[in-house]
């Protein structure tokens, strides 16, 4: 399992954004939480689920372990964890 930042540098409010995934949404959190992200930030509502993190945060994610990763790398793995919350969205609404 791994976390994955890209170098996107998207500027929005002023300071350079970019995108953290994991292979697993609870990774993901897990990553996100040791990073001091609130949960609340986390973006799911579009096709990619990820947190947006700034430069600086993107280098900190570096430092404790994640992988820097190319777009395609990105969109595969959030295809698939996609895939996962829809898998489990499912199983719930069964259960």
């Amino acid at each position: 399992m791994a976390v994955y930042v890209d170098s996107e540098g998207i500027r929005w409010r002023g300071k350079e954004w970019c995108h953290l995934v994991a292979d697993s949404i609870e990774e993901l959190h897990l990553f996100a939480a040791r990073l001091g992200l609130q949960r609340r930030w986390f973006q799911d509502k579009g096709r990619y689920p990820h947190y947006d993190v700034t430069m600086a945060v993107r280098d900190r994610a570096l430092r404790m372990g994640a992988v820097e990763a190319d777009r395609a790398t990105l969109i595969a793995c959030c295809k698939r964890v996609r895939a996962d919350i829809l898998r489990r969205s499912a199983q719930m609404a069964l259960a």
